[in-house]
């Protein structure tokens, strides 16, 4: 089966390179402005080349963007012959670019696939993946008399006998779920097929009157949000004196092959709402959605609204996308064709493992996901210290067959939700019909559910939004605890009357914030929470309390 996915990306690759040569041999002018673009970016290069000689401050021909963490190290700038490497390298990158980009006539899927790609290849072949050219790697060498090197081959061998093994990578043997991972005090309450509800032990003498309810996302397990008791957002919230319940998704196996969003929906959100009705009556809900659990948030929201089920009272949405025009690199690869061999890969099993699934997340990040690490580990021989998120991170789950697919098809692809023609239960919904005040954060680095792409929630619904632009990437941005170091955010509040501003107006407009963006969120939700009245109790006489949290549906391989 990866045989298949790998014929069928080169048969995708081939395509693209095939449209894109045509194209650019058949335009004059784009040849005559790659030529130009190639002697003037040939010869900035040339003079910086000559004047380091004399001058090591001198400018750089290509300044190093903020964001490529590669050569921030000085001795990238400061020690001759690795200035020029890295110079070199830049020109060449900048060159492939240029000729890659902006050809007429070629598809834009096209386009972007090829301009993927050879950065992808650059990227490999950077100066800073390689130890003769990586001045920081040299450096250890010669302090550690190559013991770096000795260090990362055995780091090598325990990441490959692990591999090999099936078992988590080294270091995460000291974070356990239920042990110091997951810990905020719980009981799960509810059980079906798909889903546990977890209810969380109020620590406040009094709660706010409506309660929280929270649907992450079903490719990452739950407690991304309850992580370590001093980042985890159950924690914080349940301090703040906020009823919390949470969904802990079932990871499915084959005999889920045949789940449905439909059954995402009905099992995981409706029945979450309808057994939190009854064990706090006559209460509506602060809906919470995280990633593509944001997404279905909505879905369930607008059917709800379809049907003039008024029992959601907020809606939160966490790097959550709605209309996915504009979802970044993820959709390059994103086709009929590539759909279908995921497909075919899903029918062996009925399901997409979760080491699938991260391998295409790693390489949408390259830079940051597999060659920082590669230096670090192996070239290095010096092992980040593992944390609690990259512990969740490498905890990984399966997609079913059935759900996976309507959700690249109808979703991704089509775009159905977005332009109204998605149906639920034979009801198409429409993001319109949605009234309740919205929260929305996005974050600067997000590589999954790009910012950009999140804000396009403006021009879908006529309700109130309160938008957030937080730094940090797709995970790092939202576990944005208060008091983590060096957080700031934009935040802007959108009226429903008001003609939506566009998202680099918005960025200019909106005012800057430093800390947690969580501060924010907790006040405008306590703002909207009704009273603060006496703790409910832990399940009821119809559903009673399980076991523990954080549940057993979380403990699943």
């Amino acid at each position: 089966m990866q045989e298949l996915v790998l014929l069928t990306y080169s048969k995708v690759i081939f395509s693209a390179y095939t449209d894109w040569l045509e194209h650019l041999c058949a335009s004059p002018q784009k040849l005559s402005d790659i030529s130009q673009e190639c002697e003037c970016t040939s010869q900035e290069f040339l003079n910086y080349f000559t004047n380091v000689w004399s001058d090591i401050k001198c400018s750089k021909c290509i300044p190093i963007s903020p964001i490529d963490h590669r050569f921030k190290n000085k001795m990238w700038s400061k020690y001759y012959p690795f200035n020029v490497y890295s110079q070199l390298f830049l020109s060449y990158q900048h060159i492939l670019n240029a000729i890659s980009s902006n050809v007429p006539g070629v598809s834009p899927h096209h386009e972007q696939l090829v301009n993927f790609t050879l950065r992808q290849f650059m990227d490999m072949y950077s100066p800073s993946n390689f130890p003769w050219t990586n001045p920081v790697v040299v450096k250890a060498a010669v302090e550690q008399y190559g013991m770096n090197f000795i260090r990362g081959y055995k780091n090598y061998q325990e990441d490959v006998i692990h591999y090999v093994n099936h078992q988590p990578p080294a270091g995460t043997e000291e974070f356990k779920v239920g042990v110091n991972l997951a810990i905020t005090p719980g009981k799960v309450i509810y059980q079906n097929r798909l889903i546990e509800l977890i209810q969380y032990t109020p620590t406040t003498n009094r709660v706010y009157s409506e309660p929280i309810l929270i649907v992450p996302a079903w490719i990452m397990k739950y407690y991304i949000l309850d992580l370590s008791p001093y980042n985890s957002m159950v924690k914080y919230l349940v301090d703040q004196g906020h009823t919390v319940f949470m969904i802990s998704w079932k990871n499915p196996d084959t005999t889920d092959a045949n789940l449905s969003l439909e059954d995402y929906m009905s099992l995981g959100v409706m029945d979450a709402i309808n057994v939190i009705n009854r064990i706090i009556p006559n209460r509506k809900i602060h809906c919470t959605g995280y990633c593509i659990g944001g997404t279905l948030l909505m879905l369930a929201a607008a059917l709800m609204a379809a049907q003039s089920d008024d029992r959601i009272k907020t809606i939160s949405l966490f790097a959550a996308q709605i209309d996915f025009t504009e979802a970044g690199e993820l959709r390059l690869f994103i086709d009929e064709e590539q759909i279908g061999a995921i497909e075919k890969i899903m029918q062996k099993h009925g399901y997409l493992s979760g080491e699938q699934m991260a391998s295409c997340f790693s390489m949408l990040h390259a830079q940051d996901l597999v060659w920082s690490r590669y230096i670090q580990d192996y070239l290095l021989g010096a092992r980040y210290p593992f944390s609690d998120m990259m512990t969740w991170n490498s905890d990984t789950t399966r997609l079913p067959y059935k759900m996976h697919s309507e959700y690249l098809r109808k979703l991704y692809l089509h775009n159905e939700f977005a332009i109204g023609k998605y149906k639920l239960k034979g009801q198409k919904l429409s993001i319109a019909d949605i009234k309740v005040p919205i929260f929305a954060v996005s974050t600067v680095k997000d590589h999954v559910a790009p910012w950009k792409s999140v804000y396009k929630i403006h021009n879908l619904s006529k309700t109130d939004i309160t938008y957030v632009l937080t730094r940090g990437g797709h995970n790092s941005g939202i576990i944005s605890e208060p008091n983590h170091k060096d957080r700031s955010y934009q935040m802007l509040e959108h009226k429903k009357l008001q003609k939506p501003l566009t998202p680099d107006i918005w960025q200019e407009k909106a005012p800057q914030y430093e800390g947690s963006w969580w501060l924010a969120w907790e006040e405008w939700l306590s703002n909207l929470s009704g009273v603060k009245v006496a703790l409910p109790s832990m399940g009821s006489a119809e559903y009673k309390i399980i076991c523990d949290a954080p549940g057993t549906y979380v403990l699943q391989r």
